[in-house]
């Protein structure tokens, strides 16, 4: 048995009642002190099965944590990425016979100040050769010493160095077969390099079918980008050449971009850069985050790429996956990890009690060891599947603003934004909602790439002050009216770069409409609409 389970008494479990009252519900501090023995080598902590990975994960409001990873893990992951794929190739069969993309995400962490990096700051590699790990499919990562402390040591490894390692087994050796963008691309050296590799190797495809992102602004940045570098781009598709090799660790990773292509370079010539749609013709399917703080981005990429199926991915985390695509609706992945559910009045569910229409949090118990714990998620329960319940992404539970007693959660300033932003008003390509403090004193400030329709400062003030907290607030003058900051460019970069350099990985900086970060005026590059 365990550490855990004799420390809970499992021993004494026969059911749900008695699993309920032994084991209670946890956050990440709850089984930090069990995840730290795991990463000191020890064995049967939180599970009998080997552990082996301890992924990273951090986001919008938390720091680095370390989640454990087992073969019984993958398999739960596997039980839920199978019908998801057999459900997007019956929706769009097109996609089969051609290139995929799959979002691979830089690992340096030599990248500039601001940049979006794989790994914090502060980590580096202990065993690679010529830029590869050791171990497939992981590596073992040390701390960098700080002044007058000894090193940390970990036994287990610590990340995956690619995306698709998180589908596993045979379907990872089929996406890796048919990556329009080799993995080789996160060895980059510069944001700026890792770019432009990407941009080049998907230009050179001309089969691409299907490209697969977490948060959509990161695909709508990689466009973005192609208009100042087309030229040199086009020149390096026909001659086979590649203009922007800083950092690569190997030249041989890039040996896929050394075939020259003319024929493709005028097609995409004829094309142009602003018409992405037109670059690749045979493009059938745009996976990415589509939901709650999401939605936003998600429209811009539609309106991008009009005749695509936008398929909204399912709650998917690090720890678990809690939903899949499937057709219109998002069944929980009841055969992947049991899940329970805690109501507005703290009182906890069984999926098959859940009511449409109804909010809860998402709580889950996983084959990695991640008994009764709190995902920090909420959904919405928007229908049903038989009698799977189909769930909608909210926010995050966690992230609620709160300097006065406004309270204000992300939940509710995402319906705030969806009220503004509505079907008829132009929708910006970021939207952020973040505290801000001057000599006058304290307000909300909503950050916008894109141009702002007239009165937006006091349409989302008024669309708040359905909140009593915030309305309070407002009325007693302890939150000034709220103003708008105009984003030049490059929003949800310089979101995310933020956030990395403070620790966040790329992969796990979820959608976001509401940050309790100050400060987000030096982050951005543009100016303030007004000031009332």
């Amino acid at each position: 048995m365990t550490a855990f389970g004799k420390a809970h008494g499992f021993e004494y479990i026969h059911n749900y009642e008695d699993f309920a009252r032994r084991v209670p519900l946890a956050d990440y501090d709850d089984l930090q002190p069990w995840i730290e023995g795991i990463r000191r080598g020890e064995s049967n902590v939180l599970t009998q099965e080997a552990i082996t990975h301890l992924v990273p994960t951090s986001g919008t409001s938390s720091a680095r944590k370390l989640i454990p990873f087992t073969a019984g893990l993958q398999r739960e992951f596997n039980a839920a990425i199978g019908p998801w794929l057999v459900d997007l190739f019956r929706q769009a069969p097109g996609v089969i016979g051609g290139s995929a993309y799959w979002s691979v995400t830089p690992v340096t962490d030599n990248f500039a100040s601001g940049a979006i990096g794989e790994r914090p700051l502060g980590w580096r590699s202990a065993s690679r050769s010529e830029g590869q790990p050791q171990n497939p499919g992981a590596e073992v990562l040390t701390p960098l010493q700080p002044k007058g402390r000894a090193p940390i040591s970990c036994a287990i490894p610590i990340g995956f160095d690619s995306d698709s390692a998180y589908l596993g087994g045979a379907r990872k050796r089929l996406v890796d077969a048919i990556m329009a963008v080799p993995t080789a691309v996160q060895q980059a050296g510069s944001l700026e390099a890792f770019r432009y590799v990407t941009l080049l190797a998907l230009l050179r495809c001309r089969e691409l079918r299907l490209i697969s992102v977490w948060h959509p602004s990161f695909l709508s940045l990689l466009l973005d980008a192609l208009p100042s570098q087309w030229e040199k781009l086009l020149a390096d598709v026909e001659r086979g050449t590649l203009s922007c090799a800083d950092g690569f660790r190997s030249e041989r990773a890039l040996r896929f971009l050394a075939k020259p292509l003319p024929e493709r370079a005028n097609e995409l010539r004829a094309a142009g850069p602003l018409q992405p749609a037109m670059l690749w013709r045979e493009l059938r399917v745009i996976s990415c985050w589509g939901d709650g703080p999401a939605e936003l981005a998600a429209a811009d990429l539609r309106a991008r790429f009009p005749n695509v199926l936008l398929q909204p991915k399912g709650l998917l985390a690090t720890e678990a996956f809690v939903t899949l695509p499937f057709g219109a609706f998002q069944p929980l992945a009841i055969r992947s990890h049991f899940f329970e559910f805690i109501d507005a009045a703290g009182r906890v569910h069984l999926a098959d009690s859940l009511r449409e229409g109804a909010e809860y949090e998402v709580v889950i118990t996983t084959g990695g060891g991640l008994w009764r714990y709190r995902l920090g998620d909420r959904v919405m329960v928007s229908g049903s599947v038989g009698k799977t319940p189909s769930l909608r992404f909210l926010g995050r539970s966690g992230n609620v603003s709160d300097r006065f007693g406004e309270k204000l959660s992300e939940v509710f300033v995402a319906e705030a934004m969806r009220e503004v932003f509505g079907e008829d008003s132009p929708r910006p390509s970021f939207a952020l909602l973040a505290p801000d403090e001057d000599g006058e004193g304290c307000r909300y400030t909503l950050y916008v790439e894109g141009r702002p329709q007239a009165n937006l400062a006091e349409q989302v003030d008024q669309a708040l002050r359905r909140s009593p907290g915030y309305d309070y607030c407002r009325g007693l003058g302890q939150l000034l009216p709220l103003r708008v900051f105009v984003i030049g460019a490059g929003g949800y970069e310089s979101f995310a770069g933020r956030l990395a350099s403070e620790g966040a990985r790329l992969g796990d900086i979820k959608p976001a409409v509401l940050s309790r970060l100050s400060g987000w005026s030096n982050a951005f590059a543009g100016t303030y609409a007004s000031v009332p």
